[in-house]
């Protein structure tokens, strides 16, 4: 009973003193997670996934078509968030809390194939990652795709970034600096449109 009592007392302690330094760190989402952190969340993402999700395998196959739908797929509504080629490196990325992954890297490549679909499918809580999953087959099938996506990041090439970004959205000023462009190269415009974006 007594070590049971002295283990209770330790994890309270150990628990005041983290919630005491994080109120000294504050709660900004512009720090990293601390490696501790880091480590417990992932250990917690993963019992978080049913074993079931973990060992499930991609009911579609991985032939060129299916990639270049996903790549599509990605660069419409990932790529804000996860940048073109899968790196996180975005105004949106790398201003959240925890910051969007590498994806090429190990700590995303070493997931399963069902571990990456049940992130898509299902979203991560307490992260900026939401749950695209839904009731629709079709919805499912292009998760799958998305997961081989996800495997041919490390060998994304130039040609195929370029391809994505034009299929990245825009925003209201992009399309209007683009129909500026458009106007002065017809000869309708005074002057070349100019950008604060370089």
């Amino acid at each position: 009973m007594r070590v049971i009592i002295a283990v209770g007392i330790l994890a309270l302690a150990a628990g005041a003193l983290a919630f005491f330094l994080m109120l000294q760190r504050g709660f900004s989402a512009r720090d990293q997670p601390s490696a501790l952190e880091a480590f417990v969340a992932g250990r917690v993402r993963h019992l978080a996934i049913p074993r079931g999700a973990r060992e499930a395998e991609n009911p579609v196959p991985p032939g060129p078509e299916n990639v270049a739908a996903a790549r599509a797929h990605f660069a419409d509504h990932c790529a804000t968030c996860h940048a073109n080629d899968g790196s996180g490196n975005t105004e949106i990325g790398q201003n959240l809390y925890p910051k969007a992954p590498d994806m090429r890297k190990p700590g995303t490549q070493d997931l399963t194939d069902g571990e990456l679909f049940y992130i898509i499918h299902n979203g991560i809580r307490f992260t900026g990652m939401p749950a695209w999953g839904g009731d629709d087959p079709a919805a499912d099938r292009d998760s799958w795709k998305l997961v081989h996506f996800i495997r041919h990041l490390p060998e994304l090439t130039a040609a195929e970034i370029a391809e994505m970004k034009a299929l990245n959205p825009k925003s209201r000023h992009d399309m209007a600096e683009e129909q500026g462009v458009q106007k002065f190269l017809r000869g309708e415009g005074d002057s070349a449109p100019t950008s604060a974006h370089y």
